[in-house]
């Protein structure tokens, strides 16, 4: 909704600035995009947030948010609301990042940096379509003239495309793409091994998402001094019991001492429940 409302606000403006032969229209996007010029963005910091909901063309728009829309579906029967927004957001400041460091770093960008700039929410959705194809490596989309195929190879289809084709018009924009997708996969390594990046993000989370949600639209449950709404609560629990299940297979193929001292945790706490 954000990313189609600026779109429409930044198309009537530039009517009205065409309308009266102005000329402001690319100074505006330059003031919302993010620029690889180092200079430019400690000036404007912000454009590290504003660049991520920013979209000239209306097929840019689109593709993005069908990615968004079909991948987030997925994303949300395994994980969180919280963990979704927050790799949103956090996948787009990590491709922002990227973007702005190789710019800096690589002579091939030399002659470009001072004005490059990218604009975008695909370095946040590759961020989601990354981290989802790694936690559920198995899961299968059904795509038009070829089939089932499993989202990983998705992902990693996307990932090769980028990298080779940083070298094409358009390289900030791969670029950008590959931060995003590392951080999603490093969002999954980190959540496998017991740590969710995420969690630092919840109080942003919590006030983002009350602006869209009715008051008292969820319950409020408990658990270990936290608090859930009944939605992360379920999400939760059938994490909970996905891992339980994987660990069981583990052992049913390779025994109980093929299992990480982790791995031997969650089992020893999940008999005592």
């Amino acid at each position: 909704m954000i990313n189609a409302g600026v779109w429409l606000i930044l198309q009537i403006v530039n009517t009205f600035l065409w309308l009266f032969r102005s000329h402001w229209y690319p100074q505006i996007i330059q003031f919302l995009a993010i620029h690889s010029n180092l200079r430019h963005l400690v000036i404007h910091p912000w454009t590290l947030i504003t660049y991520m909901f920013v979209h000239e063309g209306f097929w840019h728009l689109l593709f993005n948010m069908l990615w968004l829309y079909w991948f987030g579906k997925i994303f949300l029967q395994y994980l969180s609301q919280r963990q979704l927004l927050a790799t949103y957001f956090m996948g787009g400041i990590a491709g922002a990042l990227f973007y702005v460091l190789m710019f800096n770093v690589l002579p091939s960008f030399e002659n470009v940096f001072f004005y490059s700039f990218a604009i975008g929410a695909s370095a946040s959705v590759m961020a989601i379509v990354t981290a989802i194809a790694f936690y559920v490596p198995n899961y299968r989309m059904q795509l038009m003239f070829i089939g089932p195929v499993k989202i990983y190879w998705i992902a990693i289809f996307f990932f090769v495309y980028d990298l080779l084709n940083i070298r094409s018009g358009n390289a900030g924009g791969h670029l950008s793409h590959i931060g995003g997708a590392m951080w999603g996969w490093f969002f999954v390594y980190s959540l496998r091994k017991g740590k969710d990046l995420t969690f630092g993000f919840s109080s942003f989370v919590k006030w983002f998402t009350a602006l869209f949600e009715k008051k008292n639209k969820f319950k409020i449950t408990y658990s270990e001094g936290e608090r859930f709404t009944d939605e992360e609560y379920n999400l939760q629990k059938r994490h909970n019991q996905a891992e339980i299940d994987r660990i069981l297979d583990k052992i049913a193929k390779s025994g109980y001492n093929s299992l990480n001292e982790r791995e031997k945790d969650i089992l020893f706490r999940a008999s005592r429940k």
